[in-house]
């Protein structure tokens, strides 16, 4: 068991690399530069500067001794001859990249006292195009190690190992690690309850369409099942909210402040995720009925509750197991539209908020922290495989 669990462990390492890469590609690559959608066109260039520099936008993407700068403005446009840059700020160690019309790219040092610099092109050659950078001392020191760092990183002193650094929100400047612990709580408080109730429910109805299979219980659950499964997430907030919140006033349809805040959410949630569960427990129930060893047990006498609460339930757990592995991540990681429609400060509200707000510092802590949920959960699943059934060997 121990060498399996290690072994699983050292393979979750390359998943959760690849995760990296993979969020690496989409927020630092694709994503473009958060400078402009957070603070604005009318930001000064040294506000820019200091904001990249915090978040680590400046630095190359894999390799290079090369940082992006704002110490002088760019120049991107007509061709010409002669082109003059005024410095926006001191800043030292900056270099031009110079772009002719020949396609010939050229570096040139600025020095530090310099307050503006005049670049002349060559002869029959003009310039088109003049980048800004900042000299920094080791070339590996880029945005792809800044991704790595932030989920580990070994140091000379106290303390030696820093886990989960994601920084600060763009916005507030809030410690991430602060968000995540103070959202995690209520998405707890929403989600374990509906988590808890989809599986109780789609076992008990799954069970008992199972029992009456073929008759009239069974196709009313099937189309009680299929209409749950139809059902849109917002349809069903919308709807819960304006019947059972405004029109009836039975729950209320906004807020943290208790338990009865948490009633409706948690009805919907159950109402819509309930359908599924029945569907896919029904079918490993009734596949498991056909089986020779539960006509044997029937036709010995065996009554109907030690029949399907011992013999049906125990049997069908690596099917069980498997369906609570999947949906344990998102107790953790919340939902986007009840947090968000009904005022519940979990990590799916967090989630909206960061969407709204392009803070992409907290939306890679949510996307790197959902991935390393499904990588434990489904380690421990696979431990609890071989604890329902005794056959399976770890291997």
């Amino acid at each position: 068991m121990l060498s399996y669990v290690i072994r699983r462990s050292f393979y979750s390492l390359w998943v959760i690399a690849g995760v990296l890469i993979l969020t690496f590609v989409l927020f630092n690559m694709s994503a473009g530069d958060p400078a402009a959608a957070v603070l604005g066109k009318n930001a000064l260039p040294e506000e820019i500067e200091h904001f990249r520099e915090a978040l680590g936008g400046d630095l190359p993407l894999f390799y290079g001794k090369y940082c992006r700068s704002e110490a002088f403005n760019a120049y991107n446009g007509a061709p010409l001859s002669t082109v003059t840059l005024k410095r926006n700020f001191p800043r030292k160690n900056i270099t031009l990249r110079i772009q002719y019309t020949n396609g010939n790219t050229q570096y040139s040092d600025v020095s530090d006292e310099s307050k503006s610099v005049t670049l002349k092109a060559p002869e029959k050659e003009k310039i088109v195009r003049v980048d800004v950078f900042r000299k920094q001392d080791s070339p590996w020191n880029s945005q792809l190690t800044k991704s790595f760092r932030e989920v580990i990183w070994f140091k000379r002193t106290f303390p030696f190992v820093t886990c989960f650094n994601f920084g600060n929100t763009l916005l507030t400047q809030e410690k991430i690690s602060t968000v995540l612990a103070r959202g995690m709580k209520p998405s707890l408080s929403l989600m374990l309850p509906i988590f808890a109730g989809e599986i109780i429910f789609g076992i008990i109805f799954a069970l008992t369409a199972a029992a009456c299979a073929g008759h009239l219980a069974d196709r009313m659950i099937t189309l009680l099942s299929i209409v749950s499964m139809s059902i849109s997430y917002l349809a069903a907030i919308i709807f819960g909210q304006w019947i059972l919140g405004y029109q009836l006033e039975l729950f209320p349809v906004w807020g943290y402040d208790g338990i009865a805040n948490y009633g409706l959410p948690v009805l919907i949630g159950i109402i819509c995720g309930c359908g599924s569960n029945i569907r896919f427990f029904r079918t490993v129930f009734l596949d498991e009925l056909r089986k020779e060893y539960l006509r044997t047990a029937a036709a010995k006498g065996c009554s109907p509750l030690r029949l399907y609460g011992r013999h049906l339930l125990r049997n069908s757990l690596i099917q069980i197991i498997t369906r609570i592995s999947a949906g344990l991540p998102f107790l953790f990681t919340g939902s986007l539209l009840l947090e968000s429609f009904f005022g519940i400060p979990g990590l799916g509200f967090a989630g909206i908020e960061a969407l709204n707000t392009s803070d992409l510092q907290l939306l890679k802590a949510l996307v790197f922290l959902s991935a390393l949920l499904f990588v434990i959960m489904n380690l421990l699943a696979d431990l609890a495989y071989a604890w329902a059934d005794p056959r399976i060997k770890l291997e």
